[in-house]
This record gives C-alpha cells, structure tokens and sequence, in this order.
C-alpha cells in the first residue's frame, strides 16, 4: 500500500534520518528518502519506505507530502503469508504510527486513517490440497485469453512455470506459487516476485516442516493497483462510491469482491474446450455430435483440432503464430469455438481460487501447526 500525506497531516521531528534522492534548488523541488536496510529486514526489523518531497499535492498546492510505501501484513506479523482481517486496521494503524515517530516523522491520528491512497495490493493466499500443485494451476491460467477483456499489454509466463503475470500501465495482476518464491529468495532476491524476503526467510523452514506431515501449496493472486486514477474507478466498477483513503479501502468486502471480478474476468477467458478431457479423438467426436446435434461435420474437426492445438500451446503462442490474419478474425475464431456446448469434466483450477476469495478466511502458520501438532498425536 502507499499512503501519501499532505503537509498538515504530518510533521518531520528528525530530518536527519532522511537521504538526498533529488534536488532541484532552483524549481524548489527536493526528494528525501528512509528506506529499511537489509541488516534490519533480517534481524526482523520492518519499516516502511518513506518519501518526502515537496510537489504539487492532490489539491494543486505545491508543498511538502510524505510517500509510505509499506506492507501491511509484514508490519503486523514480519511476513505475508498471515493475512489481516477488518478487525486488525486499529492495530496496523497504531503500530503504522509509533514506526513513523521511531523514524523521525509524527502524524495526526485523525487525518492519518484518512489520508489518500495512491496504490494498493489486494492479495490472497490459497491453500492447495488434495495433490494440486500450484504448477498445475498456473499452467492452465496462462490459457485464458484476457486480452480483450481487461486491456493489458504485456503477459508473463515466468520462473520456470512458477508465476503468471499480466501487466498494464495502472495495474498488474499476478498468480505465484508462494512457497516457490520463498526457495528462489533463498538462492537470490533478485529471483523472486516478492520484495522484502529477507524478513520472512525462516517462513522456508516452518513450512517446508509443516508439508512433512501433510503435502500442501501455496498460490497467491496478488492485484497490485498503481494509480489512485485506477483504483477510484476499480472501485467505483465494483459499486464503492467511495474515496480510497487508507480507512475506507481497509476492507475485506471490498479485497474480496475486486479479486472475485479479476478472477471471473479470467475464468471467462479460459477457452471452453478445455473444459472437456476427452479419453481420445473418438471419444470428442462422439460427444460433440451429441452435445452439438445442429453442427457440420467441419465444425466437428474444426473444433477438434483447436482442442489439440490448446493442448501444446496456450492462445497467445497460437496467435502469434498467426499474426499475418486480422486482430478481429482471432476473437472472432474463439467466440465460435466457445459457442459450442462442452462438457465439464476436466481438473477445474478455478474452484479453490474462487472458494478461498468467496470465504476469505485469513490464512496462517497456525493452521498448519495445528495439523502438525494433531498428526504427532
């Protein structure tokens, strides 16, 4: 989250602290920075990043404001794999306050929970079970042929198959497999997705002791909002008629109901044939003609052969692939091949994504001590 305070909001009580990032004495513009270091992350120690500049504000004033930049979790608990609650913003804000007066800077409590907010991250961890590997489910998301619907201009499908990002200029949308990332961290920071891993690098250890007594994964859909223009208009999309001010976008309601709609918007772009795992080419054929009684034979290898086409390659490689044919005449393809009716009875990987954003209960270590503890019994 970044939080950004206005000139009476704030005051710096130790100017000291900060560093030199910019200076324009000539303009009147100055950039400071107070930024953790490495040493303090891995003795546990967490701090936000704060900027102080003095700019044009969000009332058109040109004075000082004040840039927090921080994750709220890894304040509250020292990692994000525990997740917050609506019941734990007094806290995160109370212990937000006493770090900023420990790093030179008091706010004004009342003013504070009310300050604008510029970017957000709305994330949620997802339990994997029963032998789903994260793998598995991120391979089939980078299947699903956004594009159109949610405007972005780059995909990456990263790490070995470990991550799945889709990126636009006010927004990025990401799937990870958490306890991947921790193991790529341990290697290099620069590998991992997540910043800030030094802090939570004995998480490895707890985890990897927990999966001894019962296997499990963990995927994380992270949607990180970088505009305060954007994340107005996502909320606004989603029935908040809100300001996103660091008290209002506190929400679980509001977390759950955005992801759900990225999530949906994805799950519509999943192509339907891959809903339907045929035993063979015999067996698609067959059910195809019963599902379909007012197709031409055409249509039936049409079909065919894109569900094989599918099988190797997800929709961007096929549409790279043809390129020299009309933007329209590919969407146009697709909607034709999902007009088609197709039995459901492949691995679904959007039903525990959708159950855990649906009920949202914070996930933490302790649920799977718990399991430890009771499979020691």
């Amino acid at each position: 989250m970044k939080i950004v305070l206005e000139n009476n909001m704030f005051f710096v009580t130790d100017i000291g602290r900060f560093q030199k990032d910019t200076m324009n004495s000539a303009r009147g513009f100055f950039s400071l920075v107070q930024n953790p270091t490495k040493s303090e992350l891995m003795s546990g120690i967490y701090k936000p990043k704060l900027t102080l500049q003095k700019r044009f504000n969000s009332s058109g004033r040109f004075e000082p404001t004040l840039s927090i930049e921080l994750s709220l979790p890894k304040l509250l608990y020292g990692n994000n794999f525990e997740e917050l609650d609506d019941e734990n913003f007094k806290a995160v804000a109370k212990l937000l306050q006493t770090k900023l007066s420990e790093m030179g800077v008091k706010v004004f409590w009342e003013l504070f929970i009310k300050a604008p907010v510029s970017s957000v991250h709305y994330s949620k961890n997802i339990k994997l079970t029963n032998g789903l590997i994260a793998f598995t489910v991120l391979k089939e998301l980078s299947k699903a042929n956004i594009t159109k619907r949610l405007d972005f201009n780059q995909s990456d499908f990263r790490n070995e198959g470990h991550s799945i990002k889709w990126h636009a200029n006010t927004w990025e949308l990401t799937f990870y497999d958490k306890i991947k990332d921790l193991e790529q961290a341990k290697i290099s920071e620069k590998r991992a997705i997540e910043k800030d891993n030094s802090l939570q690098m004995n998480l490895f250890s707890d985890i990897q002791e927990a999966r001894k007594h019962k296997p499990f994964e963990v995927l994380r859909m992270e949607l990180r909002i970088n505009t305060r223009q954007k994340l107005r208009k996502v909320l606004s999309d989603n029935g908040y008629k809100v300001e996103p001010t660091f008290q209002n976008i506190f929400k679980k309601e509001i977390a759950q109901k955005i992801l759900l709609s990225y999530l949906e918007d994805i799950e519509k772009g999943y192509p339907k044939p891959l809903y339907f795992d045929p035993k063979s080419s015999k067996d698609f054929i067959a059910q195809f003609e019963i599902d379909n009684t007012k197709t031409k034979i055409k249509d039936v290898f049409t079909a065919l052969g894109f569900r094989k086409a599918l099988e190797e390659n997800n929709p961007r490689e096929l549409r790279e692939l043809l390129k020299k044919h009309p933007r329209n005449s590919w969407y146009d393809f697709n909607s034709q091949m999902n007009s088609y009716n197709y039995p459901k009875n492949s691995l679904d990987v959007f039903k525990p994504i959708r159950q855990s954003i649906e009920q949202f209960e914070p996930l933490s270590l302790v649920d799977f001590e718990a399991e430890m503890i009771n499979n020691d019994k």
